[in-house]
């Protein structure tokens, strides 16, 4: 053994008072959960009370936060902690003693999905608080699917603990062209679990949630996301102007509705599914000068049916009242020359073409997927796939032993509740930098 003799005049406390337990007591802080608390108490009633539910509750919390994958690796730590022992009150008279068995928390996690209800409930009043202590939350939303793998096997046989009779097999397909002009594409299968998350693109955090199988279509799922959001947190929805989704949750209904029904912009991209070869369709081929579009719904202009001068329509706004894009002659607005300019009037101004959304809702949006405007707000849609990455990464879902979709129902609602409850714990401690991370310092301790 190297024996280091160091005297010191002071303690560690005196000289570092942070301690990463800070993390810990910042979650318990704000956390809503006297309401569990209480209904697991009342059905706990007069039995033994050996492992008092706040202690076992505050233990699986600090394994989400100290980022544990297993139970296993939980009691491991709380056995050489003595300290997170204390922070999750249990009896330090008893030492190891105290630290349950694994059967605890098994049996603690099964009466927990009995009141899914009640976390969600927790949930909604963390983004409502958080609302509060961030007015502009929501103003921007993103959507997105995200693959979650099963712990255990496909069986049709008995559910055993061992086996995931819930799952199911889910399909992804990414397509893309590479620089020299060729296609690719790509498929993903899994077996598990679907989460689809609604989150505010600006702040990177949840507002809604909801977890079904690896099968069900993310474009069934986003107009469910929006009214039950509508329905606990009608604000967020008042103050909502976009919500961007990759092409996935492409379709006419999701964006008529999202505009008829929210007042939310779609952001939405576009499947294409033309056939090989077509590039443009006409808009009205009764005239002489074609205005065809394409597949992402620009418009172009086609001078005396010449397509080696086709030309972009310069767009000119989104008119609300008339519900129309609309667009201008490029010749006109650029200073373009124009062989057929005469045929379309010989105003100054130029041409004007109007587009009504109702002519195709999944081509004509009320921000054209072809201005920098949509480019610049598309790019908020990463916001949730960093979301995404830190459930994977922080919150142990790259790696985990989840079986059975009440199970994974739970897990997720906890995670996202740890999330929030960490970001505004962070707001009100003045580290609203920090609101995302689950790992950084938190200081000074929260009372």
């Amino acid at each position: 053994m190297a024996t280091i003799l160091q005297p010191s005049l002071f303690s560690w406390q005196d000289i570092d008072a942070c301690s990463d337990l800070d993390r810990l007591h910042l979650v318990l802080s704000v956390l809503p959960d006297e309401d569990l608390m209480s209904l697991l108490e009342q059905e706990r009633g007069k039995g033994r009370n050996d492992y008092p539910v706040r202690v076992i509750w505050n233990t699986l919390l600090a394994g989400i936060v100290f980022q544990h994958a297993s139970i296993a690796s939980l009691r491991r730590e709380l056995l050489r902690n003595a300290e997170l022992r204390q922070c999750c009150g249990y009896d330090l008279c008893r030492g190891i003693q105290a630290v349950p068995p694994a059967h605890v928390f098994s049996r603690f996690l099964a009466s927990l999905q009995r009141h899914e209800e009640e976390i969600r409930a927790m949930f909604d009043r963390l983004v409502e608080e958080l609302r509060q202590a961030l007015p502009d939350l929501g103003v921007n939303l993103a959507v997105d699917g995200k693959a979650i793998d099963s712990a255990g096997k496909k069986s049709d046989k008995v559910r055993d603990g061992r086996r995931d009779t819930d799952a199911d097999w889910g399909t992804k397909s990414y397509h893309g062209q590479r620089a020299d002009g060729s296609l690719w594409s790509k498929v993903s299968h899994w077996f598990g679990y679907k989460l689809h998350l609604l989150i505010d693109a600006d702040y990177e955090l949840p507002v809604g949630y909801s977890v079904t199988k690896a099968s069900v279509n993310d474009t069934t799922q986003l107009l469910p996301l929006l009214a039950e959001l509508k329905q606990h947190h009608p604000e967020i929805v008042k103050q909502a102007q976009t919500l961007s989704g990759d092409r996935g949750y492409d379709s006419q209904v999701n964006n008529q509705q999202l505009y008829d029904r929210y007042q939310i912009a779609p952001i939405i991209d576009i499947r294409h599914d033309w056939k090989d070869g077509e590039t443009t369709r006409p808009l009205d081929p009764a005239r002489a000068d074609v205005i065809v579009y394409d597949q992402d719904g620009t418009l172009f202009c086609v001078p005396g049916l010449a397509t080696d001068q086709m030309m972009a329509l310069a767009y000119d706004g989104f008119e609300k009242t008339r519900g129309t894009l609309k667009y201008r002659c490029p010749a006109a607005v650029y200073g373009l020359d124009c062989p057929e300019r005469e045929r379309c009037g010989s105003s100054a101004y130029g041409r004007v073409v109007r587009i009504p959304l109702d002519l195709n809702r999944r081509r004509f949006i009320p921000v054209p997927r072809g201005s920098y405007k949509f480019t610049r707000l598309y790019k908020k849609r990463t916001a949730v796939e960093r979301v995404n990455s830190r459930l994977d990464v922080s919150f142990g879902f790259e790696r985990h032993f989840i079986r059975g979709q009440k199970k994974m129902q739970v897990q997720v609602g906890l995670a996202l509740v740890v999330m929030l409850a960490m970001a505004l714990g962070r707001i009100r401690q003045g580290q609203a930098k920090k609101m995302r991370s689950l790992i950084e310092p938190a200081w000074p301790r929260a009372a």
